[in-house]
């Protein structure tokens, strides 16, 4: 994708949605952290449906470091991987308490120093609470910055730094969510829907999905005279 096309391609995905928000459900920095840490390999509407629950009974670090993994798990385990994801939000949210007052850090270091949480989930938390322009490569953002040409790379790193150094400065933030939304219902991974898509003028994807013949409308016939 030619850097003179990347502002409008960016313009045409965010369909007018100037400050897109996140999907998963929170009220607090640190249920989003929680959130995003259960989210691993697992659907935002999944995670929500458990959260719903588990935030009602218990929203702080607290209250969830009282429940233990065994209590934890009580509310989780529709979660993919769970075991493992219980046992590291029980010790994020300890240390949280034990190192910070309970208080999500808005500092990266102090982020990935907490059990479960690594780069990705850092820059969601950075981005969605403290208003960093950071850039959280998920499966979504790793196959537009490939497929498309915007940001190509052979890690979700590569791509994360050829994303910051390409989308302008205004962009940024914003972004990050523009690209997710649109590779979850657009840019889709099995079959793209190409033919629907507002930016596909920009793409360079050299085989775009034509539109299904089941969409095309009907062809009039045209009487003969």
């Amino acid at each position: 994708m030619k850097p003179a096309d990347i502002g409008p391609f960016l313009t045409a995905i965010a369909g007018g949605n100037p400050n897109p928000r996140t999907e998963l459900d929170y009220e607090t920095p640190y249920q989003l952290l929680v959130a995003v840490v259960l989210s691993a390999q697992a659907t935002d509407v999944g995670v929500n449906r458990a959260t719903k629950k588990l935030f009602a009974k218990a929203p702080g670090p607290a209250d969830i470091a009282a429940l233990g993994e065994a209590g934890l798990g009580e509310y989780i385990k529709t979660i993919g991987l769970w075991k493992a994801k219980a046992k590291n939000v029980i010790a994020l949210s300890q240390l949280l308490l034990d190192r910070h007052g309970g208080e999500v850090p808005g500092d990266r270091e102090a982020l990935e120093a907490l059990p479960g949480v690594g780069r990705k989930t850092a820059n969601v938390v950075l981005n969605e609470i403290f208003g960093q322009a950071t850039m959280a490569v998920d499966t979504h953002i790793f196959r537009i910055g490939n497929r498309t040409g915007l940001a190509p790379g052979s890690t979700p790193r590569a791509v994360e730094d050829a994303l910051l150094k390409r989308i302008p400065e205004a962009m940024l933030k914003p972004a990050h969510l523009w690209l997710i939304l649109h590779g979850r219902y657009l840019c889709k991974a099995r079959t793209p829907e190409c033919w629907r898509c507002p930016g596909a003028a920009f793409c360079t994807y050299p085989d775009k999905t034509p539109m299904p013949a089941a969409k095309k409308p009907p062809v009039k016939k045209v009487a003969a005279f």
